[in-house]
């Protein structure tokens, strides 16, 4: 195993009185998934940006490798006047998409689609996609599969964690049954 994120003596606050992290520490290795649980407005989200660097630490550090993210909502995440595979080509290589693609479900041609032209749950599993074409290091998971049903949540999970040996995963959950099922181990914020 080796070390994908350190995150070292954390102080973050939007307001410097008022701090959402104070002196928070965390580790990720590859092969490694950890679950955020916390109520909306804990800092989950505020602690992806600081790991994406869109945010600054008041104090402590992040160092991280490669990202890619998985957000919530799949229709704010892909540009409504571009097909989903020219989105997805912009940011990673196509090679081993089929692959993929198959695991999914999701046919081909779903792709050449503009993203209104998809369902919420076909967008997310485009989303996801796109970040494993990026074949990141760590790939941060934003409530993942909230916009899909039962079923196929449990299938993405599951097509997800088998793809631990090539990375690290951090995700936020508000469900406590799913981070005690798929995460090694549990940060409450």
């Amino acid at each position: 195993m080796s070390r994908v994120l350190s995150v070292s003596g954390l102080d973050f606050g939007f307001e410097k009185d008022k701090l959402l992290y104070k002196d928070f520490s965390l580790t990720l290795e590859r092969g490694e998934i950890k679950a955020i649980v916390g109520e909306s407005g804990a800092g989950k989200s505020t602690l992806f940006e600081l790991i994406l660097g869109n945010l600054k630490p008041l104090a402590g550090s992040v160092e991280v490798l490669s990202v890619s993210q998985v957000f919530q909502d799949p229709y704010s995440s892909f540009h409504p006047s571009y097909s989903i595979v020219d989105q997805i080509s912009d940011v990673a290589p196509l090679e081993g998409m089929d692959h993929y693609l198959k695991e999914m479900e999701l046919e081909r041609i779903l792709l050449d689609s503009h993203p209104h032209e998809l369902s919420g749950g076909q967008l997310q599993r485009c989303s996801i996609l796109r970040a494993l074409l990026m074949k990141p290091d760590i790939l941060l998971l934003d409530e993942p599969t909230s916009a899909l049903d039962n079923i196929i949540q449990l299938e993405v999970m599951q097509m997800l964690l088998r793809h631990l040996d090539t990375m690290a995963m951090l995700l936020i959950t508000h469900e406590m049954p799913l981070a005690e099922w798929c995460a090694d181990d549990i940060i409450k914020i």
